[in-house]
C-alpha cells in the first residue's frame, strides 16, 4: 500500500500520503476487485504505465460522492447564525474545499440567491479530482434525486420549491446557469497547495474524516490562513477541532454542526 501511494505522488503528483490508512486500504482493495487486479503490486504497475487506469482509480481513491442541502440542521445554521454577519460586507468571497461533482455548492449558491448575497459573491469550489469538477461545472444531476433533495432543501430552510431552480429533461436536473455564473472551480489540494485567496465562508464537510492527524492539521491552517478577521469555518457534524492544535485560533459558534468563527485572539 505505501508504495503504491508513493509511486502515484511521484509519478502523478497526487499526495494521499496522508491519508487514513484503513480509509485507503477500504478503497484500494475495492478498486481492485473493480479494475481486475490481484494484487496491489500489479494494481501499481497498471497505474504507473497507463494514465486512463489511474483516472480510473482515482475515482475510487477521492469517493467523489454528495448530495444537495445535505445535513439540513448545517445548512439552516448557517442561514441563521452565519448570514446575519455575511450580509455587513459589501463583497464576499466563499471557499467550498472538497466540492466533489458540486451538489453542496448549488446548494450553497441557492441559499445565498435566497439570501440577496449572490451577486456579492465569489465562490471558490475546489477538488483534486478533475472529473468531479467537471460535472460540478455542467451543474446537471439525477432527476429521480431530485425528491429528496427537495425535501432536504425545505428542511434546510428553503423559501421557494426546488424545481425552481432546474430544467427537467431527459431523466436529468439542469440547474439554472445563474447560480454558477459566480463560482471558479478549480484544482486545489488539502494536502500540497497553499491558500489562494482571504475568505469569508470556508465550508469543508466530510473531507477530513478521511485524513490522518497530521494532514488535518495542515488543513485547519489552511483554512486559518485563509479566512479574514472573525471568518467563518463550517465542517459539518462529523469532524471536529476541539482536540487539534487549532481549536485556540476559533470560537465555536453553532457547536452542534461545528460551525466555528476565527478567534480575534490573533496571537492565541
Amino acid at each position: 500500500m505505501r508504495l503504491l501511494i508513493e509511486a502515484i505522488y511521484l509519478r502523478y503528483s497526487y499526495d494521499f500520503r496522508d491519508y487514513s490508512e484503513a480509509s485507503q486500504a477500504r478503497r484500494v482493495l475495492h478498486a481492485m476487485v473493480q479494475m481486475d487486479c490481484r494484487t496491489v503490486s500489479e494494481l501499481q504497475s497498471r497505474v504507473l504505465h497507463d494514465e486512463e487506469a489511474f483516472a480510473r482509480l482515482l475515482q475510487y481513491l477521492t469517493i467523489p460522492t454528495s448530495e444537495m442541502f445535505r445535513d439540513p440542521s448545517y445548512f439552516l445554521a448557517l442561514r441563521e447564525q452565519v448570514v446575519p454577519f455575511l450580509k455587513t460586507y459589501p463583497s464576499l468571497k466563499i471557499w467550498i474545499a472538497g466540492c466533489s461533482t458540486g451538489e453542496e455548492v448549488v446548494s450553497m449558491a441557492i441559499l445565498l440567491h435566497e439570501e440577496g448575497l449572490l451577486e456579492r459573491c465569489i465562490l471558490y469550489a475546489t477538488d483534486i479530482n478533475p472529473h468531479s469538477l467537471d460535472r460540478a461545472r455542467k451543474g446537471v444531476y439525477p432527476l429521480d434525486r431530485m425528491d429528496h433533495y427537495a425535501q432536504s432543501y425545505r428542511q434546510a430552510g428553503g423559501r421557494a420549491n426546488l424545481s425552481d431552480y432546474y430544467t427537467a429533461a431527459y431523466e436529468s436536473a439542469l440547474f439554472d446557469r445563474a447560480l454558477l455564473e459566480r463560482v471558479s472551480f478549480s484544482d486545489h489540494s488539502l494536502a500540497t497547495d497553499s491558500v489562494f485567496s482571504e475568505t469569508h465562508l470556508i465550508c469543508c464537510r466530510n473531507v477530513m474524516i478521511y485524513f490522518n492527524r497530521q494532514l488535518q492539521e495542515r488543513a485547519l491552517g489552511l483554512f486559518h490562513e485563509s479566512l479574514c478577521h472573525r471568518g467563518f469555518l463550517g465542517l459539518g457534524s462529523k469532524e471536529s477541532i476541539d482536540f487539534s492544535g487549532h481549536a485556540n485560533l476559533f470560537d465555536p459558534l453553532v457547536r452542534n454542526e461545528r460551525i466555528y468563527r476565527k478567534s480575534a485572539l490573533e496571537n492565541a
